[in-house]
């Protein structure tokens, strides 16, 4: 069979924006790819919620792909590594409480269980702002503002458009970047000590891993943040090429969003 242009342009077409459309209302929007959101987006999904994750870039994983320095494997400890045995990834005993992995199949394999179990991905995307709402006197965040990364790339004046969601999780790292337009553009207050982001601390990898899981939590009505965006948002250290923490901040944001959710039907 001669193969028709047309017809894989149409396939392309169809498929995706009959996706797009499935995500115009979700449960939880994710924005940044990382280990800790891709950790949270499967086991909402496999929840039964709706999730759609939204990365920036073309290809997904954050900083997990290069390991350390470049050198392409992982550190976890002992009490996260069931999220990844949980995907039926090798964990290899190193000493004491530590445990490795490679890199390129833990960043491969949290993707597609993520989306095998449901999660929508959307790449290419950029969140460049968020919708707001008073709601019984209280403003709340209702849904996220995109527009493709090309058109943010290349400067263009082009209009957004918008995505509803009940949550929205901050996962975009260091930079905490949806949670900075949402304090430059709006007078408010953050669930933060000086109600403002706090930033990121040189590293204590010790205190990092702890205060990464302790730190994920709703920092806004209607927003978590988890990952190194927490410990930005919220004041604490940042750890290096040690991603325990990590995993346990997306299972952390994802099992409370749940509880919500099922508390609120």
């Amino acid at each position: 069979m001669a193969l028709n242009e047309r017809i894989v342009t149409e396939a392309i077409l169809t498929e995706y924006f009959e996706k797009f459309k499935n995500c115009l209302s979700l449960d939880v929007a994710i924005v940044g790819g990382g280990p800790s959101g891709m950790t949270a987006a499967r086991i909402m999904a496999q929840a039964g919620l709706k999730v759609a994750l939204f990365e920036r870039k073309l290809s997904i994983g954050g900083g997990m792909w290069g390991g350390g320095m470049t050198w392409n494997i992982i550190v976890v400890q002992e009490e996260s590594k069931h999220l990844l045995e949980e995907v039926n990834l090798p964990v290899k005993h190193f000493k004491d409480e530590y445990y490795t992995c490679d890199a390129v199949a833990a960043t491969t394999t949290l993707a597609s269980t993520a989306a095998l179990a449901g999660t929508q991905f959307f790449n290419c995307i950029s969140v460049e702002d968020v919708c707001l709402r008073e709601i019984d006197g209280e403003k709340r965040i209702t849904g996220i503002v995109i527009n493709s990364s090309p058109v943010e790339i290349a400067g263009l004046h082009v209009d957004p458009v918008v995505i509803d969601c009940k949550f929205l999780i901050e996962a975009t790292g260091h930079d905490t970047e949806v949670l900075r337009t949402l304090v430059r553009k709006n007078d408010i207050r953050l669930n933060t000590p000086s109600g403002n982001i706090e930033g990121e601390q040189s590293m204590w990898a010790d205190v990092a891993e702890a205060n990464t899981v302790n730190n994920t939590r709703e920092v806004f009505p209607g927003m978590y943040v988890c990952g190194m965006a927490a410990n930005a948002a919220f004041g604490s250290y940042r750890m290096g090429p040690i991603f325990g923490g990590m995993l346990l901040s997306g299972e952390k944001v994802a099992k409370e969003i749940i509880d919500r959710i099922a508390n609120d039907k």
